[in-house]
């Protein structure tokens, strides 16, 4: 697009090489704010290029274009029809006379729908006229332009109202979590909300529906404005089919989605209703009632126009839809300026009282400088701030005041709606500074974290404190020794170990020769080290993150914390397998997230089983792998996988899908496979199996632990590394996070690191779905976190100048261990306020009158008991009392 001419008028330019139209182009020319100008290179290209058509070969045909549609709709319709014909792939079949006759249609009276009438055409000019669909791409387009800055302006809009309602703007609090499970458009408006209203002192106090909606209704509009742009973008620059291919019904399904425009007309109208009744002056608020009902757009105005789209889209009246389409639009915008009108008023309901007062009067009010100085003015967001100024400044242009019989109220009214009417030459402008209010907000330049990773509050590491410090206790409780390895390593040392999920392994580039990659789990490391330094017997524990390139989901990260516990070494049959699920019970029970199983199988029985049923011993690893999706997956789509993927005949799939169907009591089940002519018996592997688990279970029964485990056929673990027993605890209470704890038996895992075999057996705690269930727990029992051991707040009464003596006293507390903070401050409310925030058992107050006699004073927070004692023995009494 090419801008030309003089200061107040644009021109654009179409035709020109590597040029595109835009919907902005199409609605400036459409509503007569810029002139049309076809590229000289483009005419070039017809006048070279075409000689006249015999006149036999001429026929007459209308320009399609509905007298149902307003002249802005026509008019941009036949730009659309003008840049499909000097788009044409075969420039030399469009004679240059239909060109420029649009083009001087469209430069004559922008008022009115140019009229053609009916026009001489050559067969291949026919075509593009009635196969442009230049009536759907043309609204399309105003739709487009319309659209996105009502997307813009709305936030702005609604945040005038949260102020004005003192609205609670705890909605606006949302945060990309980075799982994959949030919506972006929905983050991006409460993001929005959050910094037009920073440093507003009016909201935050009420709640109120229209307000705590704004997120989800705004979201969807610029869901629907992200979906009709880009169609529109694309279409408007597209050439035309030779034969209509569905082009209309695909419009029409982009533009679909018109709840959303509904939605936000009706949330905006409930918050323009709820203005008027705020208004705190009824002289005002009556005047602006009468108004606001006599003009404003009802929800009826809304249901009607939005019944309309809908039954001409079932009626496949594409054209009429369209523009029924942009008249819903229009009523939505009516709305919103009214919105504006409702918020101002409130907001500024003091400077129209003055006006009216001195409208009444006849005359200047006298200044009653005392009420003056009692008037606290409002502090708004530094958002909305700048939005209300924008319309005071131009109601100062405006020159506001009482004319041609209008009150001051009809007058800042009409204004007001002027200021906002999206029809205004200039509105662009305002647009485009609402935008920039936001824009420029140094918090829009934060960092954002990537995604599937978390920052955590206080509150929250509060609660993964205590879990590590449950965790670590168990685990030392066994003899285990903590051990740390690198976040990252030899990527030959990870490869293989993973199965199919060795494709979740995070390479790094190449930093001088070495190929290295993000540790996928804490295992395989173990096994590297074990190995590499010789060890033939260790019992270990280790806490760290890990690093999976999933796709982030609802409880699945790309960077979380694994705890893990493992035996390596030569010790009695089934001895390290019994304790480390033993440890497993003990840390779901001393974590007291609520009930849970922990299913087991062993890898023994499951190569034996697949064995009896005919798979052969190279598809065993990834067989197991479709097995272990039957927790998420119905056995139908698991057997699917095995014949249609992997090359399982459907009776062997059928075979397979008996014996994983088998759960129940570990006791009571493996006497079912034992029991005589089991195939089971028969397999020499399973029969091993068999064998191993009737001991693991016994001592499982002994420990009283049992309860908790069920056997289990269906369970695999797709890791390729073990060799024997395995386990994978599942949560059984609401809150659905998946898998929470697992791990196995690998004795051949260490050795291929090596030259010795250390077997081994380990479990590994998911401790960021435990973490999710703990904070819901919490929360279900209404527990408050605190997030500091603060045991004392050392209160000074002061300036700065006593910060030497908190400092001595502060030191005193320090040195004996005492957790305490210190606060200097001349207000004693202040210190009040603190201690209650952080919730502190104690306070210890010193003011004056305490130096003077040598004392502190002593409070109980809780009982809200205060006591003096002697200022040299106040740490030995705080001490007493905290032991109490």
């Amino acid at each position: 697009m090419a801008d030309g001419g003089g200061e107040e008028v644009q021109v654009v330019s179409l035709g020109g090489k590597g040029s595109s139209l835009s919907s902005s182009s199409v609605n400036a020319i459409a509503a007569g704010q810029a002139r049309l100008r076809i590229d000289s290179s483009a005419l070039d290209r017809l006048t070279t290029q075409t000689q006249s058509p015999p006149p036999q070969s001429l026929k007459t045909c209308r320009i399609p274009i509905p007298e149902t549609l307003t002249p802005v709709e026509c008019r941009a319709s036949l730009v659309v029809l003008l840049n499909k014909l000097l788009r044409h792939p075969n420039p030399s079949q469009i004679r240059t006379v239909l060109p420029n006759l649009i083009a001087d249609a469209l430069n004559s009276d922008s008022g009115v729908a140019p009229s053609l009438g009916s026009v001489e055409v050559t067969e291949e000019e026919g075509l593009v006229v009635q196969n442009s669909c230049a009536e759907l791409y043309g609204v399309s387009a105003v739709i487009d332009h319309e659209a996105a800055a009502l997307a813009t302006v709305v936030d702005a809009v609604a945040a005038l109202s949260c102020e004005a309602l003192k609205g609670n703007d705890l909605a606006f609090n949302s945060t990309d979590s980075g799982d994959g499970h949030v919506d972006k458009d929905e983050i991006g408006v409460a993001g929005d909300m959050k910094l037009l209203l920073s440093g507003s002192k009016m909201a935050g106090k009420n709640s109120i529906q229209a307000i705590s909606k704004i997120p989800e209704v705004h979201g969807g509009l610029r869901q629907f404005v992200k979906s009709v742009h880009s169609m529109t973008r694309v279409k408007l620059n597209s050439s035309v089919k030779a034969v209509d291919g569905g082009e209309r019904e695909a419009v029409a399904a982009k533009l679909q989605p018109l709840p959303a425009l509904r939605n936000v007309g009706a949330n905006s109208l409930s918050r323009a209703k709820l203005n008027v009744e705020a208004v705190g002056i009824e002289s005002s608020r009556t005047g602006l009632l009468t108004l606001f009902e006599e003009k404003c757009p009802t929800e009826i105005d809304l249901s009607n126009a939005a019944k309309l789209v809908s039954d001409l889209l079932f009626e496949e009246d594409y054209p009429a839809f369209v523009h029924a389409l942009n008249c819903l639009l229009e009523t939505v915008w009516n709305v919103v300026s009214w919105e504006v009108v409702t918020a101002f008023v409130v907001l500024e309901g003091g400077d129209l009282e003055g006006a009216m007062t001195t409208e009444v009067n006849g005359g200047d009010k006298p200044v009653d400088k005392k009420s003056e100085k009692k008037k606290k003015k409002a502090v708004l967001g530094k958002g909305t701030s700048l939005t209300v100024q924008l319309i005071k400044e131009w109601l100062q242009r405006k020159e506001v005041g009482s004319s041609d019989g209008q009150t001051v109220l009809e007058k800042w009214v009409e204004d007001v709606l002027l200021f906002f009417n999206h029809k205004r030459p200039k509105f662009g402008e305002l647009v485009t500074t609402v935008k920039g209010i936001v824009e420029s907000n140094e918090s829009r330049r934060l960092p954002k974290l990537p995604k599937g990773t978390r920052d955590f509050s206080k509150e929250q590491m509060t609660i993964r404190e205590k879990a590590f410090s449950i965790i670590a206790d168990v685990f030392k409780r066994h003899g285990a020794t903590a051990l740390d390895t690198p976040v990252f390593e030899l990527r030959e040392t990870l490869m293989g170990k993973y199965g199919e999920d060795s494709k979740l392994v995070y390479d790094l580039a190449d930093q001088g020769g070495e190929l290295c990659s993000l540790r996928y789990d804490l295992t395989v490391p173990f096994a590297r080290y074990v190995a590499m330094n010789g060890i033939t017997s260790f019992k270990r524990y280790q806490i760290a993150k890990v690093y999976r390139r999933d796709n982030p989901a609802k409880g699945r990260y790309r960077e979380f914390y694994q705890c893990d516990f493992d035996i390596a070494g030569q010790y009695e049959e089934m001895g390290p397998d019994f304790e480390v699920i033993k440890i497993l019970t003990e840390l779901l029970n001393e974590l007291d997230i609520g009930d849970y199983e922990v299913k087991l199988n062993h890898r023994k029985l499951l190569d034996g089983m697949l064995e009896i049923c005919g798979v052969p011993s190279e598809k065993f690893r990834t067989i197991c792998s479709s097995i272990d999706k039957l927790d998420k997956q119905s056995f139908e789509q698991v057997k699917k996988e095995m014949v249609e993927e992997k090359g399982l005949s459907a009776v062997t799939a059928d075979k397979i899908g008996t014996f994983v169907k088998e759960r129940g009591s570990p006791k009571e089940l493996l006497l079912k496979l034992k029991q005589e002519g089991s195939d089971f018996l028969l397999n020499a592997s399973s029969k091993r199996a068999l064998d191993e688990l009737d001991i693991l279970f016994e001592a499982l029964d002994r420990s009283k632990c049992i309860s908790k485990v069920v056997f289990d056929l269906s369970l695999a673990r797709g890791l390729d590394y073990y060799t024997g027993v395995i386990y994978e605890a599942v949560f059984k209470g609401t809150t659905q996070v998946g898998s929470i704890a697992a791990g196995g038996r690998y004795d051949n895992l260490i050795g291929m690191f090596g030259t010795k075999q250390v077997p081994a057996v380990g479990v590994s705690l998911g401790i960021e779905r435990v973490f999710a269930i703990m904070e819901q727990v919490q929360k279900d029992r209404n527990q408050i976190v605190r997030p500091t051991e603060t045991q004392v707040q050392l209160s000074i009464l002061g300036d700065k100048s006593k910060l030497p003596l908190a400092a001595e006293l502060a030191g005193e507390l320090w040195d004996s261990k005492v957790k305490a903070e210190y606060v200097v401050n001349k207000r004693s409310d202040k210190h009040m306020a603190r201690a209650k925030e952080s919730k502190v058992p104690w306070m210890v107050l010193v003011g004056d009158k305490e130096l003077e006699s040598g004392t502190v004073k002593l409070k109980n927070m809780e009982a809200n008991i205060e006591e003096e004692v002697p200022r040299a023995t106040f740490v030995q009494e705080l001490q007493r009392r905290l032991k109490e």
